[in-house]
């Protein structure tokens, strides 16, 4: 019996303990200071002008819980929070359940989550799952209740609350998905958007419409448990398909989300910004952006590949006096793929590699007249292995050609022969100080590139070379800061000159050849037919593959990179190719069109000599004749390399 009193004695005193710091606590929250709502959640890209072109969230998109659907208010409640009404910020008997049915089933098989809880986690706290997290989480919410009504703080929640696809709030959810309101959705649409926050990045209709549907109808199976909707609502729900809009009210660009979700990325990987902020919002974004140059690249794209289903597409536009990447895509319409096919795919990137070959030929003793012959050959190496690289279309000079002219008609055999005569290690290290991070295999065929890679990671390479040897990392943010102005971060240009600027422009004359009819012969220029639409010099490559098309090339003012193919690596025919540089000249012409025209400064131990194109001759009769460029001296090399007796 003493037990039992001493028993009652001591839980009356931790009850009223906890009842006494329980009141203590909602006390001091009410003279806290008021937590503010309204600015919450707010994430803004801006272009390189300083326009916004992304809002996550805001008080200019806020809305009124009067100006919500009342299907969409009921789904959320249903399906969050059916007794938000009703408690204090904590759902005691929610909480009770959950933690029965984790010592049941000895795992997490529902939240105990309020509206309130959720609200404060997605707006002040990271998602750690420390002990000093949830008992911040746990002020935070009580905070919230004593100062605001339950209505306020569900309008909150929904004004701020992540629907995917970069939409923060229901408004902004409600006019990408279905062009309208959120006043104006109707139950099914309702219902769907309800469904998002569970899991923004799949449940979305424009990311997987079957998977948003599948969680729709979990949401309308809690509405008719709480008497929201009938039974027989809920059997006629999704007979017929939703129509999805998927399009952002800023413009009309398929594309621009890539360049969106990418800044995002990047944003990860800044040390100097919290996470706390990454996932809550509260931070202005700064880019080097050009909607310009972004709107004038897609509409070459959609010109060209109009509403093709076989092929994609991946372009990049770079400044590489800055390495700051101005506009991007990562396929062709974002509302129907998400993946990024700039940054994310690898793929082999065909002739394209031949440029960072030929930089190390320079850098290693050959010169821009130096002599291979291309015709038919087979290499023999150790354990009787063979390689016989063929021409495009097996069109061979059958006789010797310059290296500017190899770089003209991309030719196989000579770049082969180039690269084994180097050593296949010079390719692979030219390529790492170059700028490319993936490991290449030192292999015959790796002069073809026949190895894969990421856009983002080949372009490195390339600003490298449209930069007089300057490799600056590539970028999408330069300046990150709170809602208050304060810097978070900001990028500074930290230059690295690891290749010979010399050799750079010499490579980069070469890479005109492309597009320069005096190496008409046995074969044309794969440029040629742009030449006549070329309002200015251009440094250009081309590369195809069985699977991959690329289109790389550049002025000192901006390099621009075009890949088309499709993603399940099918073969391609020669309009892929066609695509790719049409829509890589038109874009380029575009959006330099009454711009200054410039080219790289020549140094001064370079010089010009008038030469055969071809064979590389001092002939000036050739109607063959253009300039070749040399570094002083090494204009009186012996044109045929001795090299070529050993290769065979």
């Amino acid at each position: 019996m003493k037990k039992l009193k001493l028993f009652f004695k001591i839980s009356f005193f931790c009850f009223l303990s906890f009842l006494v710091l329980y009141i203590g606590i909602y006390i001091y929250a009410f003279f806290s200071p008021k937590l503010e709502l309204t600015n919450l959640g707010k994430i803004f890209i801006y272009d390189q002008n300083e326009n916004m072109i992304y809002q996550g969230s805001g008080s200019s998109d806020w809305i009124s819980l009067n100006d919500i659907s009342d299907n969409l208010k009921n789904a959320v409640i249903s399906v969050e929070d059916k007794n938000f009404y009703n408690h204090h910020g904590f759902d005691y008997l929610r909480i009770i359940k959950a933690f029965y049915s984790l010592i049941k089933n000895k795992s997490i098989t529902e939240g105990a989550s309020t509206i309130s809880q959720q609200y404060i986690k997605n707006m002040y706290l990271t998602f750690d799952q420390t002990w000093s997290r949830k008992i911040e989480e746990a002020f935070l919410t009580i905070e919230l209740e004593v100062h605001y009504s339950k209505d306020s703080i569900l309008e909150g929640y929904l004004n701020t609350i992540n629907y995917g696809e970069g939409n923060y709030g229901i408004e902004d959810a409600s006019r990408y998905y279905f062009n309208k309101s959120s006043k104006d959705l109707t139950l099914e649409e309702a219902i769907m958007l309800a469904g998002i926050p569970k899991n923004p990045s799949n449940f979305n209709p424009v990311s997987d419409y079957d998977e948003c549907i599948k969680r729709a109808k979990i949401v309308a199976k809690t509405m008719v448990k709480n008497g929201y909707i009938t039974e027989d609502e809920y059997n006629n729900l999704y007979k017929n398909h939703i129509n999805i809009y998927g399009k952002r009210r800023q413009n009309n660009s398929q594309m621009i989300m890539y360049y969106q979700d990418a800044v995002l990325n990047e944003l990860e990987s800044i040390k100097q910004v919290p996470k706390s902020l990454m996932e809550s919002g509260g931070l202005k974004i700064y880019t080097v952006f050009d909607m310009d140059a972004e709107q004038k690249m897609e509409e070459n794209i959609l010109n060209e590949m109009g509403s093709q289903n076989d092929l994609e597409v991946a372009s990049m536009m770079i400044n590489p006096k800055t390495g700051g990447i101005i506009a991007l895509t990562g396929g062709l319409n974002y509302a129907k793929s998400q993946y990024n096919r700039a940054t994310q795919a690898k793929r082999q990137v065909g002739s394209t590699m031949k440029p960072f070959l030929y930089y190390g030929a320079l850098e290693n003793g050959l010169v821009s007249s130096s002599l291979f012959k291309s015709e038919p050959t087979t290499f023999n190496f150790a354990d009787n292995k063979t390689y016989s690289p063929n021409n495009y279309n097996q069109i061979y000079a059958n006789k010797d050609i310059t290296m500017a002219a190899a770089i003209a008609y991309s030719d196989n055999v000579y770049a082969v022969k180039t690269h084994l005569f180097l050593g296949m290690d010079t390719l692979t290290k030219t390529a790492k100080r170059a700028g490319i991070i993936e490991d290449l295999p030192e292999n015959p065929s790796l002069a073809l590139g026949t190895t894969e890679l990421s856009m983002f990671d080949f372009a490195n390479g390339y600003q490298t070379l449209a930069n007089n040897g300057d490799n600056l990392d590539l970028f999408f943010i330069k300046k990150v800061e709170d809602l208050e102005g304060n810097i978070l971060y900001e990028r500074k240009l930290k230059h690295d000159y690891v290749l010979n600027s010399n050799d750079v422009y010499i490579l980069n004359e070469m890479l005109t050849s492309t597009s320069n009819s005096a190496f008409n012969d046995y074969t044309t220029p794969t440029a040629l037919s742009l030449a006549s639409r070329m309002s200015r010099k251009y440094a250009l490559k081309t590369g195809t593959t069985n699977t991959d098309s690329w289109s790389v090339g550049y002025t000192p003012d901006l390099l621009m990179l075009v890949w088309i193919g499709n993603d399940e690596s099918k073969e391609i025919d020669s309009k892929a190719s066609v695509y790719g540089k049409e829509i890589w000249l038109n874009t380029m012409e575009d959006y330099l069109e009454n711009k200054d025209e410039h080219w790289f400064t020549k140094p001064t131990n370079v010089i010009g000599v008038v030469k055969d194109a071809i064979n590389g001759e001092n002939n000036l009769q050739s109607k063959n004749n253009t300039l070749f460029y040399f570094v002083k001296g090494s204009e009186l090399a012996i044109p045929i390399n001795e090299g070529e007796k050993k290769s065979n």
